[in-house]
């Protein structure tokens, strides 16, 4: 008897516009160094870098066909894709509506899906963590690439007794970031488009509407347009149980701080959201860190960092709203591969 791995054949990858260069290559090369063939789709917003990157490919020696890129409309291009009866694996990364509607769509022909979906990610701050550590690692956490990242720490759960100093602290280091595009000096970059920013700004204003305050948030850099599509920086506290802030993913520098008593509510507050990416746990507690990354709900936990784990080697994705399967790493292989057993009579 033997039981073999082997590829699906062509593969679909609908990829988001926040990272097409690394999700590109992550996708791309897991695919086709199983076996398969690729027709990918990248986003409109942001197809150059993916068209190069395939020329490249091309020019280097990749046989023609067996990497396709298929620029156009989500709703036309990406609807067709996801729809199309000759794929046999499908690999989406972007919203959970949109991935709704892929999985949909694909289910017409029972196609295997990889699904990374974005997150509501908390970081849980105890008192006995090591704070100038994991202040800094927080607010890179959600400026980076101006909060538009699946993995964002976008939620703050900090111990009540240390809320005080943390947050004010916290509160210096927000009110010093700036926003700039292309400025090597600038902390925080602009959202993707008008519409994004409208989308944040209105849930802001919502949020202000139900008596969100904002704590401190960040600065147009001197000389920054104020016709970017730039959303500064912003600390939120005072958020009602079950506010937007505090289940949506934003897609933007914006941080939603809670408060927590004790282990036990922090691990009922960092499993409060249907997402289920990534955790950031700061304690010096070996116990307590392995009870935590046991307990929360999630594809990926973080000990006393935030985004170590992010290398190629190291398997990707999330639960829940976060969707299933995984890139990166093995086990991202290993999902471009379908397996078959082979059993052999002798005689």
């Amino acid at each position: 008897v033997m039981t073999w791995r082997e590829p699906y054949g062509v593969c679909a990858q609908i990829i988001p516009w926040n990272y097409p260069a690394q999700i590109f290559g992550r996708c791309v090369a897991a695919a086709l160094a199983a076996g398969n063939s690729v027709v990918l789709k990248p986003a409109e917003e942001a197809c150059l870098s993916v068209l190069r990157l395939a020329e490249l490919a091309v020019e280097n020696g990749l046989p023609a066909g067996v990497l396709n890129v298929v620029p156009g409309l989500g709703l036309e291009a990406g609807a067709a894709l996801a729809a199309h009866p000759d794929i046999e694996h499908l690999s989406f990364t972007g919203s959970p509506e949109t991935g709704t509607l892929v999985a949909q769509a694909a289910a017409v022909h029972h196609v295997p899906l990889t699904m990374e979906l974005g997150g509501k990610s908390p970081q849980i701050v105890f008192a006995d963590a090591d704070l100038e550590v994991a202040l800094e690692a927080i607010v890179w956490g959600i400026i980076q690439n101006a909060g538009q990242t699946c993995s964002a720490g976008s939620r703050l759960l900090v111990q009540r007794e240390i809320a005080e100093v943390f947050l004010s602290r916290l509160a210096e280091r927000f009110s010093a970031l700036s926003c700039d595009a292309g400025e090597a000096d600038a902390d925080c970059g602009p959202l993707i488009n008008a519409r994004q920013k409208s989308q944040l700004e209105a849930c802001l204003e919502r949020a202000r509407a139900d008596g969100v305050r904002t704590l401190a948030c960040g600065r147009l850099a001197k000389g920054a347009s104020k016709e970017g599509h730039f959303v500064v920086p912003q600390l939120l506290v005072d958020i009602p149980e079950g506010h937007e802030v505090l289940r949506e993913e934003l897609f933007g520098p914006v941080l939603a701080v809670q408060h927590f008593e004790d282990e036990a509510e922090a691990m009922v507050l960092a499993n409060g959201t249907d997402f289920g990416l990534c955790a950031g746990i700061w304690t010096r507690d070996g116990g307590r860190q392995l009870r935590l990354a046991k307990g929360v709900r999630s594809g990926q936990v973080f000990i006393n960092n935030y985004g170590a784990a992010g290398g190629i080697e190291l398997p990707f994705g999330g639960v829940g709203r976060s969707g299933h399967g995984r890139e990166k790493g093995f086990e991202g292989l290993k999902s471009y591969t379908r397996i078959k057993t082979v059993a052999i009579r002798h005689g």
